[in-house]
């Protein structure tokens, strides 16, 4: 009676070897969801690897629907100069999750964010990304373009306010010369005198103004190159402007004295013999450079050019040095000669 009705898998006095024959020939209903695009092989039809005991005949996952994700808002923003007009928020760009990443921009997005660079690289400050990186980059040209102005009050007109006529005194030489000694001392004498005078020192300068050079040749030129305008307008204002520097090359002093053509640029050259600098050695310079702990070190392994046209050389009278008020007096002397410290 069994044997007679008809082979069916859902019958219920099917035995359980007809039952797993049917269900691997019988092929499975239409998937639940109408989305999905994976097709049932039968088993004769599938890759020899899909028979393995893992994978008996029965359909394969369908495949991996793709995702969209929103991608998380970039942190914009620019420092200008003036106020920002508000801007309206564009909709943030779409993101493929699972292949390869391409952003859907908007038109108008890109003109915005294009407008944002603009303004970014005329202020030259950006705020951009989520690590909010910091750029700072001077976008300042070299001078063009550029016109002196005068001003109603000129060099004679504080110079008859000062009873005096501005001036450079410039004192090279050797490092333990004597220079910034014989600087204060005149410092003080003219201060003494009712005259107003500034002290520009070679290391004072470099704990500020010229704290980003070093002692390379071309280092040591651009620190005389800015003193010397420094002290240009020093004497502009009407002051006796006293500049110790060892200032080691000829070239880089004549530069200087090129910047005030009327005489008043006043070279004082300290030619003391480098034993008796060396034997001072006040900041224990010479001694690290003997033992080659400082390279370049004027005197040592770096020359000096001695002036050849120096307006005052102060050296040794019969192997003695002069007091440091005997040298002051020498440096007022010439400018009372020379109608810098006229009443």
């Amino acid at each position: 009676m069994e044997a007679s009705l008809p082979f069916h898998h859902h019958h219920p006095a099917a035995s359980s070897t007809a039952a797993h024959h049917a269900a691997r020939l019988t092929p499975p209903p239409p998937p639940r969801d109408p989305r999905a695009t994976a097709r049932w092989v039968p088993p004769a039809a599938a890759p020899a690897r899909s028979r393995s005991p893992a994978n008996l005949g029965l359909p394969p996952h369908p495949p991996r629907r793709l995702r969209l994700r929103l991608a998380p808002p970039r942190i914009t923003a620019a420092v200008t100069g003036g106020p920002r007009r508000p801007r309206r928020r564009a909709p943030p760009p779409l993101e493929c999750a699972g292949g390869s990443s391409s952003s859907l921009r908007r038109p108008r997005e890109e003109e915005e964010e294009e407008e944002e660079r603009s303004s970014t690289a005329h202020a030259g400050v950006s705020l951009v990304g989520e690590n909010k990186v910091l750029q700072m980059s001077s976008t300042v040209p070299k001078a063009s373009n550029i016109f002196w102005h005068d001003c109603a009050v000129g060099q004679a007109d504080r110079q008859k306010l000062l009873k005096q006529k501005g001036c450079v005194v410039w004192i090279t030489g050797l490092s333990g010369s004597g220079k910034s000694t014989l600087a204060c001392t005149l410092d003080r004498e003219l201060h003494t005198r009712g005259k107003l005078s500034y002290v520009l020192d070679g290391d004072n300068l470099r704990h500020g103004l010229n704290k980003d050079l070093g002692f390379k040749a071309e280092d040591r030129a651009e620190n005389i190159r800015r003193v010397g305008e420094v002290a240009k307008l020093f004497a502009d204002a009407g002051l006796v402007c006293i500049a110790s520097f060892i200032s080691p090359y000829r070239r880089d002093r004549e530069s200087c004295r090129a910047l005030l053509s009327d005489g008043s640029f006043i070279e004082v050259f300290l030619n003391m013999p480098l034993e008796l600098c060396e034997s001072r050695d006040p900041k224990g310079l010479y001694k690290l450079a003997r033992a080659g702990k400082i390279k370049g070190f004027t005197g040592i392994d770096d020359p000096y050019e001695s002036p050849l046209n120096s307006e005052i050389e102060i050296k040794e009278v019969d192997g003695v040095c002069p007091s440091p008020s005997d040298m002051a007096g020498q440096v007022v002397t010439y400018l009372e000669e020379k109608g810098f410290l006229h009443d």
